[in-house]
């Protein structure tokens, strides 16, 4: 059985990326200083970036592969114009690329994609073809909210997405839903931006007819699905209010949840309410939460030690930490099976 996480990003790349942008959105606010070339990183930098944090993490807790994309809190959707975002996005694909071309045993690409508020989502179509067809992606990371915070942007289930979505179901790519950081200090970036994102996707699904339109779309909500597991009679029950079909047959035949949940308790629960079929092994380490939990005295995000504890059958297990990630992400099983694995 292969230990497959689904949820990784590059939090720890090499300091030249990080001036790069800074240098680029110093650009931007002030157009007559000198426009910055493309970050310098060398193999040796990526290798010690990598080999001390995801991959040293990785081998100690007993995974085999991470699905790597972007740092998420960095792609900052809602700074800078469109021109900005796609040499941002482009530069950031380009070295999750190199990541996996140097551990392609240990990392497989998922896309961060060049959007910006109030701009067409052509040039999101156009990254995520590149990252697919010609870096050998997987899949994606769609933010809802490219504002920010301030949410103006029509709901996932608006028309103005379908045009992504007809080129996902193209690709046969999923995608996170994973937004970024927060400009808007009502709400903390990690705390409450990304679950109040993720529950808002889900509700969006359940209002919406989206997957009676795309039946073979798929959507990952990470961080165990936000606070939909805890609340969902709520949600089976708005569904009935809304005259909607059964959650089981209207969204969670193309929606799965992720692990990132850090603790027992909430594993747990993850595990009582939601379908085996539906939920995917996924830690997010190195994200959100570094630290060490004083009442384990193991790290928070060392989520398959929670995982090794359920009293679950092994072959829902086996599902949970293989089997639905090759179904999912179906170019990672063509990926894994041409390495012979």
């Amino acid at each position: 059985m292969l230990i497959i996480d689904c949820h990784g990003h590059y939090t720890t790349a090499p300091a030249p990326l990080q001036e790069f942008r800074r240098q680029q959105l110093e650009h931007f606010a002030n157009p007559g200083q000198p426009a910055p070339g493309a970050p310098r990183i060398s193999d040796d930098e990526i290798r010690e970036s990598i080999e001390s944090n995801q991959l040293r993490l990785q081998q100690e807790r007993g995974a085999d592969l991470t699905l790597f994309s972007p740092r998420a809190s960095a792609m900052a959707h809602h700074e800078g114009d469109q021109t900005v975002s796609t040499v941002w996005t482009r530069a950031c694909n380009d070295l999750i690329k190199r990541v996996v071309d140097l551990y392609p045993e240990n990392f497989v690409g998922v896309c961060q994609l060049p959007q910006s508020p109030g701009s067409p989502i052509d040039f999101s179509i156009a990254e995520l073809e590149r990252c697919v067809t010609e870096l050998g992606f997987v899949g994606c990371n769609l933010n809802p909210d490219p504002s920010g915070g301030h949410w103006n942007s029509p709901p996932l289930t608006d028309r103005s997405w379908y045009p992504f979505f007809e080129k996902m179901v193209e690709l046969d790519v999923p995608a996170m839903v994973h937004v970024s950081s927060s400009c808007n200090p009502n709400f903390h970036a990690t705390g409450a931006h990304y679950i109040n994102a993720d529950t808002t996707a889900f509700m969006q699904f359940i209002q919406g007819d989206l997957f009676r339109d795309f039946p073979e779309l798929r959507f990952v909500i990470p961080h165990g699905g936000g606070a939909v597991p805890y609340h969902w009679g709520r949600y089976r029950g708005l569904a009935d209010m809304l005259k909607r079909p059964r959650l089981a047959d209207h969204v969670m035949k193309n929606v799965y949840f992720d692990t990132c949940v850090y603790h027992q308790p909430g594993i747990d629960l993850l595990f009582r309410v939601i379908d085996t079929r539906n939920i995917l092994f996924g830690s997010e380490m190195v994200g959100a939460v570094r630290g060490i939990d004083p009442e384990t005295g193991f790290h928070f995000d060392d989520t398959k030690r929670y995982l090794d504890h359920l009293d679950i059958p092994e072959r829902d297990k086996h599902m949970v930490f293989e089997l639905n990630a090759r179904r999912v992400y179906p170019r990672l099983d063509r990926i894994l099976k041409g390495q012979g694995r």
